[in-house]
């Protein structure tokens, strides 16, 4: 079996339950409207559009387009593998069961999967477990896909997002082509509002097992894509796991959870689509959201 261990995994705080409830999702209001000047700013210097949705248990941090719809390119990675874990606390799956794919299952961005199959020859071999933490850590897209085939395909993938309780979020397609961020386009697509509240029901609720939940956060905190989005505003005694996503158009996306020190985490999702600016612009302004974000949550 592959090591994927890095400093987060297996932390006793990333196991704690919350039994504290996020804010209600449909809008999140009027609390934040105070920060929108500061969005609506970045929103034009990037040139396309911007939404964001950012809350702790008892206070909602920003508040910008949250229901409108975007792309969720590879964000959606995080909701798949908390559904692969749900089927693994339902006794359905176990992480160690090994899943075989040939050459013909291989896209051109499979860091992990493409590794694993020139070392087996022609066949690669990864337990469910290092597909997991490739499609998180690395965000493998041939392992990305291996999982959703597992799950039934992106419309069981959605199903079974219904039952948690997101009636928004919803993937159509598998990689690659769910990238193309098509504007207007409902495929594959969540609101900020919708990915932030499904977050802190499988990070922080009781959709899935505490096991479950320290798994899947450590393997965000591991992410290797994020570096320069979200958490490279934070201060740095913060702790953060994300999932980004980047696409067509314009699309560079991060979803993630935030652990200020001796404070109630923070769940907070921003997209990025139709951007006129270079990947690096669009990267720059994930932090300095993160900045605001975390300047407001010192602020109380």
């Amino acid at each position: 079996m592959i090591v994927w261990t890095r400093r987060a995994v297996g932390l006793g705080l990333l196991a704690a339950p919350l039994a504290a409830a996020l804010p209600a999702s449909p809008v999140l209001s009027a609390r934040a409207a105070e920060a929108e000047p500061d969005w609506a700013a970045i929103e034009r210097r990037l040139g396309g559009r911007l939404g964001i949705a950012a809350a702790s248990a008892d206070r909602v941090l920003a508040a910008y387009r949250a229901d409108a719809r975007f792309p969720m390119c590879s964000t959606f990675k995080a909701l798949a593998v908390a559904a692969v874990l749900a089927r693994v606390d339902a006794g359905r799956e176990t992480l160690d069961r090994v899943v075989s794919y040939g050459a013909g299952d291989l896209l051109s961005y499979a860091p992990v999967t493409r590794k694993a199959l020139e070392a087996g020859a022609g066949t690669g071999r990864m337990s469910v477990a290092d597909l997991c933490a490739a499609t998180l850590i690395w965000s493998d897209n041939t392992a990305a896909n291996l999982l959703l085939a597992d799950l039934g395909g992106p419309e069981a993938l959605t199903a079974w997002l219904r039952t948690t309780g997101d009636p928004v979020t919803r993937l159509d397609r598998t990689e690659p082509t769910l990238n193309t961020a098509l504007p207007g386009d409902p495929r594959d697509t969540t609101t900020p509002d919708a990915m932030r509240a499904t977050l802190g029901r499988v990070l922080l609720g009781t959709v899935l097992s505490p096991d479950s939940r320290a798994r899947l956060e450590a393997w965000m905190v591991a992410c290797e894509t994020g570096r320069k989005r979200l958490r490279a505003g934070l201060p740095p005694d913060w702790i953060a796991g994300d999932k980004t996503g980047s696409g067509d158009n314009g699309t560079v996306n991060d979803v993630a959870i935030l652990r200020p020190p001796g404070r109630a985490p923070i769940l907070a999702a921003v997209y990025v689509t139709e951007s006129t600016a270079s990947p690096d612009t669009c990267a720059a302004a994930h932090a300095e959201i993160g900045r605001l974000i975390a300047a407001r949550a010192h602020s109380t």
